[in-house]
């Protein structure tokens, strides 16, 4: 028995000890949006990420778990009234939902460096599934000689299944493509 606790103790020991963990270069990841306006033109948009990083033990990141904070009162979209509307109790109520995070729960390989990650996305108090595809753009090291890897991040939700804005889709589209791009560094 002895022998097996060791053994296993070992075995976890080495998994635990091969997993990577990337923290987000901020200065290179970004985090946007865009939506219909009046049904004939996109606003695009975007939100400072404040956080987010990566864990996997895969050199094809196919086993790779995600976390992402964006901070609501930074959301830009070019024009400063509607930034100020979209933080109001009107859209994302910035003052009680002060963030939007996402946690991944699993990761599916769909083709060569391509993949279908699947977590939670909460926005404005309300958590939902979410499925993205997931693309890795590549891996090469920074000039300190740190591992980076450079992703991008695509999908569609429906705001109204968070409670985000209640203004009627002809005058604000409630599909919103999110798109998202980032360089995570090896710590």
């Amino acid at each position: 028995m002895k022998k097996l606790t060791i053994a296993l103790g070992l075995c976890l020991t080495t998994l635990f000890a091969s997993a990577q963990t990337f923290s987000v270069d901020k200065a290179h990841s970004k985090l946007g949006f865009s939506v219909v306006h009046l049904t004939i033109s996109d606003v695009e948009g975007s939100f400072k990420i404040t956080d987010a990083t990566l864990t996997s033990s895969k050199d094809d990141f196919s086993d790779a778990k995600f976390e992402l904070t964006a901070d609501i009162n930074s959301v830009n979209t070019d024009n400063e009234r509607r930034d100020t509307h979209l933080k109001s109790p009107d859209f994302f109520d910035a003052a009680k939902f002060p963030a939007i995070s996402f946690k991944s729960k699993s990761i599916a390989k769909t083709a060569e460096r391509k993949f279908t990650l699947a977590g939670d996305l909460t926005m404005h108090g309300v958590t939902k599934p979410v499925n993205l595809n997931l693309t890795l753009n590549g891996v090469t090291a920074n000039r300190q000689g740190k591992k980076v890897a450079g992703f991008k991040v695509t999908g569609t939700l429906n705001r109204t299944a968070w409670g985000v804005g209640s203004m009627p889709a002809a005058i604000v589209g409630e599909e919103i493509e999110l798109r998202a791009g980032g360089e995570f560094i090896q710590n």
